[in-house]
């Protein structure tokens, strides 16, 4: 199988794809979506983090710091637009530091003029490395960290992946992942 999104309708930078299952493997040239970071710094915080992809891996690591009431750091999807409305969640196979990462999918759902994130915890185990599977039926809308009772996640308007740290523990952490597919 290649190492490319696989999916049931993508966009990604200029290319449409069409197929059964997403699915990123992070080789170079691969036609996935390019990766960025938003930290708390956008709120004066002074957290530092980002994405990195190189050797066949996404890296996610950084520093978290709760400084200038500061405390996340996450990556997510830029040029990606999908209808995940046929998988059932997503799951991911990641190399963990034992802290806890939240998933968040968007969709052009708003509140306040901003995205909402819909988003579900989970766990890793340091140095170990372990398939994470998400539902999206345990994702649960929320906007700059306060919980919302709505809208429902419309699988067929994704607009962005993403993986956050926000577990108030300040210092280093990282998370490597090798590759995400929706089931």
């Amino acid at each position: 199988m290649t190492k490319s999104i696989i999916s049931a309708m993508f966009i990604c930078g200029s290319s449409i794809l069409t197929a059964a299952e997403l699915k990123w493997n992070f080789e170079e040239n691969a036609n996935e979506p390019k990766w960025v970071s938003v930290n708390d710094t956008v709120m004066g915080g002074r957290s530092k983090g980002g994405p990195e992809v190189k050797e066949g891996f996404l890296h996610f690591s950084g520093t978290l710091s709760l400084e200038n009431n500061g405390g996340f750091s996450s990556i997510r999807t830029r040029d990606f637009s999908g209808d995940l409305s046929d998988s059932e969640g997503l799951v991911l196979r990641v190399l963990g530091d034992g802290r806890t990462y939240q998933l968040r999918v968007s969709t052009d759902a708003t509140y306040r003029r901003s995205r909402i994130a819909y988003r579900a915890d989970f766990e890793t185990k340091k140095g170990e490395w372990t398939e994470v599977k998400v539902p999206f039926s345990s994702m649960k809308p929320g906007w700059r960290g306060m919980k919302l009772k709505g809208p429902e996640l419309d699988l067929t308007k994704v607009t962005e992946i993403g993986i956050l740290l926000g577990d108030k523990k300040p210092g280093e952490f990282a998370l490597k992942v090798d590759w995400v597919k929706s089931y």
